[in-house]
């Protein structure tokens, strides 16, 4: 897989976007601003980067990674992801995306609303329980004695395997966390989110951000996933 799409330039997308040249993938990378307003990126990211449009992000290589807010899910072009392989960072943060009914009340997961959003793309939930700033401290080569693993939720046994062969790439094992009404495992606030990779877990809220890492086995994730329980999303606020 030489090249990977990346619709979202924010934090989890420039993160992603770094290991992906550091592995030797080539790299496509739009945001809803427009391919002049990623010069700064694409300069740091060097020759195996190249800036460009939401369309020629999403029909760029073989699978292309979304990292944009939920609300903006229903903006994109209709069929754009349409028969591709697509890794979905998102997550529902009310305060950023309002209120949302259907998963306020639990009739669908996050996972399940985004590929009714996104009819045909073979959506795979990955990279949304983890900080970005520890997606490059926790990524390893294949094989580490410390390597991360991530989560991963879909329909689509084809689309997760390719989804598991590149997260490998990246740096992190993968544990297949079942299907996207199962991705709940894994949202926020959950058992399996965000804090589980803090090298300190007692670490106070407002310094998380900037907290280092710690790693996190398969075998310490699939645990966790197990044993993860449902949060009630309408009792959320961030």
């Amino acid at each position: 897989m030489p090249t990977l799409g990346i619709i979202g330039s924010g934090n989890i997308g420039a993160a992603v976007a770094r290991l992906a040249v550091a592995a030797e993938l080539d790299v496509v990378i739009a945001n809803s601003r427009g391919p002049q307003s990623l010069t700064g990126l694409v300069e740091e990211l060097g020759p195996r980067a190249t800036a460009a449009t939401v369309d020629q992000a999403a029909r760029a290589g073989e699978m292309t990674l979304l990292s944009i807010p939920l609300g903006a899910y229903g903006s994109l072009p209709e069929g754009l992801l349409r028969g591709r392989t697509v890794l979905d960072t998102g997550n529902y943060y009310p305060h950023r995306d309002g209120r949302i009914s259907e998963l306020d009340s639990e009739e669908v997961t996050t996972t399940e609303l985004a590929q009714r959003l996104l009819p045909g793309a073979l959506l795979v939930k990955a990279f949304n329980n983890i900080m970005a700033h520890h997606i490059p401290q926790l990524a390893r080569p294949t094989g580490a004695g410390d390597r991360s693993a991530l989560p991963i939720a879909g329909e689509d046994s084809g689309a997760k395997e390719r989804s598991a062969a590149l997260i490998d790439r990246l740096g992190f094992d993968t544990v297949d966390a079942g299907t996207p009404a199962e991705s709940w495992r894994f949202e926020p606030e959950s058992d399996a989110y965000t804090q589980i990779y803090l090298a300190d877990p007692e670490v106070p809220l407002d310094q998380m951000m900037q907290a280092p890492a710690a790693p996190v086995s398969a075998d310490e994730l699939r645990a966790l996933l197990e044993s993860s329980r449902r949060v009630k999303v309408a009792e959320r606020t961030f």
